[in-house]
């Protein structure tokens, strides 16, 4: 096990600055919120066409906003839908590492607006809660690199960051980011980094920081078995055709084998297992399975053998049936053998899992299962969602741990989650680490009504925000 698995954050040689960081974010921390909430104002959703101005709007706002921090480029780049904001900062080391900034200013549709306690984009502060839509998801967390930047040039006296510092900030990522990859490939010049830093997750408790080091890809789909031209008499044609119904049966009843494993041949052969050191800090996180399960409405856990139920969302691919349909459904009965059988079954896939390759792995499977007399049909919904991974022994992912356990003061633990964003295009295109610093909430309401932040955890990622740059710059140099 590496020694960033301790057992405290360990003392670090800017350590004696951390009181100006968290003095200078204590000092501005009122302008910060006045500021985030003229952001969360503009309702920027980017799924809603009625709201392509206000998209744009928040796009120029971010802009002007960074202007105002200093970044010395600053950038709206159009797409082919909704605008990118992109800021640069160079270090004053011209061999100084390059971090980039990921986040996205896009938000969720607010509906039903009957069920939000305020209006949704008109936010409020009650309670040490900031809400609005897009409070945790994701302007407040893109929001506080700007303020821990401010806070380590201020405590530093520097004029620029110890890291050429770029921030690259979608407008698309709650419609699926599906312009996003062209954008990298089409700008890999200006994007060129050594590690990617992501404010767009959840720590597992607000006193119990973590970190993110992974994220489920997806891919799902529809299958349809077809047989007879039509219904049939199952007293006259039952037990001598193929009865389409059965053969869908048998084909989701052997997708799992006894132990809960995917049935596909090959399934398994990219699947990236997990360390002893993951096990062990996922193994002392507080997970109340009982609990869990009562949030959940079901009576037992259940999955892959011989991992733990915390395991198995996070770092183990899955498929499920999410729906079997066929025959006759109606009140009373109706002796047939279906003309055809329907079901949708998805993908959860892990790194370094491609939902290509699953897609035609999973399409052979099918063609092999049906009987004679049957034609299968399997209509994937897109190319799916690939998964992303950090390793947790990368020195950039050290380093961002040690700026989080400044920030805390305690032990900063690991994470994975089960979804997905565009994270692993950012990984493969820029051909850099990815590091996850974030401090959103399970209970932040993302995506529903009343969404909110904690201010405390924003001030305290700000606080991380300030540390993480020189702690990069010093891992790239030996020094961390």
């Amino acid at each position: 096990m590496s020694a960033e698995t301790g057992t405290g954050p360990r003392r670090h040689a800017g350590v004696d600055g951390d009181a100006a960081v968290r003095a200078y974010i204590a000092e501005h921390a009122g302008d910060f919120l006045t500021e985030l909430k003229q952001w969360l104002a503009i309702p920027s959703i980017s799924a809603d066409p009625a709201h392509r101005g206000d998209v744009a709007a928040s796009a120029r706002w971010l802009a002007e906003h960074l202007r105002g921090t200093g970044f010395p480029v600053v950038e709206i780049w159009e797409t082919a839908g909704a605008p990118a904001v992109y800021a640069e900062w160079p270090a004053a080391d011209p061999q100084a590492p390059t971090a980039l900034v990921y986040g996205h200013h896009d938000v969720q549709p607010a509906d039903p607006p009957e069920a939000w306690h305020h209006p949704p984009f008109e936010p409020v502060e009650r309670d040490g809660r900031l809400y609005g839509r897009g409070a945790s998801d994701d302007k407040g967390q893109v929001l506080f690199h700007t303020l821990g930047l401010r806070a380590a040039l201020a405590a530093s006296g520097a004029a620029a960051p110890p890291v050429t510092l770029k921030l690259l900030v979608e407008g698309e990522e709650e419609s699926g980011s599906p312009h996003f990859a062209p954008l990298l490939r089409s700008r890999l010049d200006r994007l060129a980094c050594d590690v990617v830093v992501v404010s767009d997750t959840t720590m597992w408790a607000a006193d119990v920081p973590s970190m993110c080091t992974g994220m489920r890809g997806l891919t799902d789909c529809e299958i349809s078995l077809y047989g007879p031209d039509g219904d049939l008499h199952s007293g006259s044609f039952g037990g001598a055709v193929p009865n389409p119904a059965a053969a869908m049966a048998r084909l989701l009843a052997g997708l799992h084998d006894d132990d809960g494993r995917v049935a596909v041949p090959g399934f398994y052969d990219d699947v990236v297992e997990l360390t002893g050191a993951e096990r062990e800090l996922f193994g002392r996180l507080p997970f109340d399975e009982d609990a869990w399960l009562a949030t959940a409405g079901s009576r037992a856990a259940a999955g892959e053998a011989g991992y733990t139920t915390l395991e198995r969302v996070w770092a183990r691919p899955t498929a499920e049936v999410n729906g079997v349909w066929g025959g006759y459904t109606g009140p009373g009965g109706k002796t047939i053998v279906p003309r055809s059988a329907h079901a949708k079954v998805s993908f959860r896939l892990v790194a370094h899992q491609e939902p290509g390759r699953i897609q035609r792995l999973f399409r052979e499977h099918v063609e092999r299962s049906v009987p004679p007399g049957l034609r299968a049909e399997v209509v994937f919904h897109g190319p799916g969602v690939r998964p992303c991974f950090s390793d947790i022994d990368a020195p950039e992912v050290r380093a961002a741990r040690r700026a989080m356990e400044r920030a805390f003061g305690t032990e900063v633990l690991f994470t994975r989650e089960g979804g997905s964003g565009p994270e692993a295009d950012l990984a493969e295109i820029l051909a850099a680490t990815l590091v996850f610093v974030a401090v959103g909430l399970d209970d932040d309401r993302i995506h529903a009504p009343n969404e909110k932040v904690e201010v405390d955890l924003l001030l305290k990622g700000a606080e991380a925000a300030a540390y993480l740059w020189s702690e990069l710059a010093g891992a790239r140099s030996g020094a961390g």
